[in-house]
């Protein structure tokens, strides 16, 4: 398929062919979901942590004896029951990553380059460069788009005076073609792709 390609002066810059089979994939809302699950917990840090009994501050002697005192039996002040005593069942440090086959990622990844196809918000852009380097210059730049929310995506690296410009307006990333991802590209409205980025990204999928 053919796209057009912008500037970022909102000026026609020509025209490229996508992959049909990148950017005209069938979309699977299901592998986008497990994606995004796995995504979002290999970002989870997992350092939550509760006292457990033998961590719990206090003595381990029997608190009353065992019977006559119409209460319940108790060994040590410690256990969850009384005041300042150890957590049951509490959060421990732990890794909340699981495993997602690569096959899969990368289904993922077409099913969201491919969403974004179909609802025509993917832009194809001749480059992510800017001369000034200024985050006002950026901004009237994007407004004259109508972008509010979108993720730029360069080639193997991303222009570092574009990037510093960028880092300022919400809602605005910006990711080399090997960070892309389908995380980042869901949570935006618009999907920005460069000349470089869509042949780095038809070469890694293909």
């Amino acid at each position: 398929m053919k796209a057009d390609v912008k500037t970022l002066d909102n000026k026609k810059a020509g025209t490229v062919e996508l992959d049909d089979g990148i950017f005209g994939a069938p979309v699977r809302s299901d592998i986008l979901h497990r994606m995004v699950r796995w995504q979002l917990a290999r970002r989870r840090g997992g350092t939550r942590k509760t006292r457990t009994l033998s961590e719990t501050r206090g003595t381990g002697a029997k608190m009353y004896r065992q019977k006559g005192t119409g209460r319940a039996r108790h060994g040590t002040a410690k256990v969850s029951q009384f005041r300042g005593g150890a957590k049951t069942f509490g959060p421990v440090v732990r890794d909340h990553a699981h495993k997602l086959p690569k096959k899969v990622r990368r289904l993922a990844l077409l099913s969201a380059l491919s969403a974004k196809q179909a609802e025509g918000r993917l832009v194809v852009l001749d480059t992510a460069v800017l001369k000034d380097g200024k985050t006002a210059s950026l901004i009237k730049q994007l407004d004259a788009l109508g972008w509010r929310s979108a993720l730029i995506v360069d080639g193997a690296t991303a222009d570092n005076t574009f990037a510093r410009a960028a880092r300022n307006v919400p809602h605005v990333d910006i990711l080399p073609a090997a960070g892309a991802n389908v995380y980042d590209i869901l949570r935006h409205d618009t999907l920005a792709l460069t000349r470089a980025a869509v042949e780095s990204l038809e070469a890694r999928l293909k």
